[in-house]
């Protein structure tokens, strides 16, 4: 792999957590009832995010502004479409936040695992501690996921 695409590949993540942050912030504003399980899944993904920072930072690869500008953009677009589909802290809008939350986190694990996998021929890789934060983006991943089910539950109901 190249260093062009590598960064890529770690500044696509870096992104990614970024907006996995913003998505809590908006959980933690409107779902005041589940603020505990939510600032501890928030801490744990900017300390994530802060090892992705230090291991680009090893590797001599900086923070794209490209990839910045398409975070922020994109960020700007799934929030128009959750203001459209439900009224402001609506439980279709708690159960879409969840369900990108939980994708995120599922596309954080498999950063992990390649990396991981990776450190095996790539030495330079070697510097983060995979299975600890493999098993951190399993629970997260869980812990998420029940809440999306439970939310699915009053968000998807049809009584009226």
């Amino acid at each position: 792999m190249s260093k062009e695409h590598l960064s890529t590949y770690l500044n696509d993540h870096l992104a990614g957590a970024t907006v996995a942050i913003e998505i809590l912030d908006h959980l933690e504003k409107e779902a005041t009832d589940l603020a505990p399980v939510l600032s501890n899944t928030k801490a744990e993904i900017q300390e994530d995010r802060m090892q992705l920072v230090q291991l680009m930072k090893q590797l001599g690869i900086s923070e794209s502004r490209l990839r910045k500008a398409g975070r922020w953009f994109s960020e700007q677009v799934a929030e128009a479409k959750f203001e459209v589909d439900d009224q402001e802290g609506g439980p279709l809008q708690r159960l879409e936040r969840l369900e990108m939350l939980v994708l995120g986190i599922e596309g954080k694990l498999a950063l992990w695992r390649a990396l991981e996998a990776a450190s095996a021929t790539n030495p330079q890789f070697s510097s983060l501690d995979y299975p600890r934060l493999t098993q951190r983006a399993m629970e997260q991943r869980d812990r998420m996921d029940l809440l999306r089910i439970q939310t699915a539950q009053s968000a998807l109901s049809l009584a009226a």
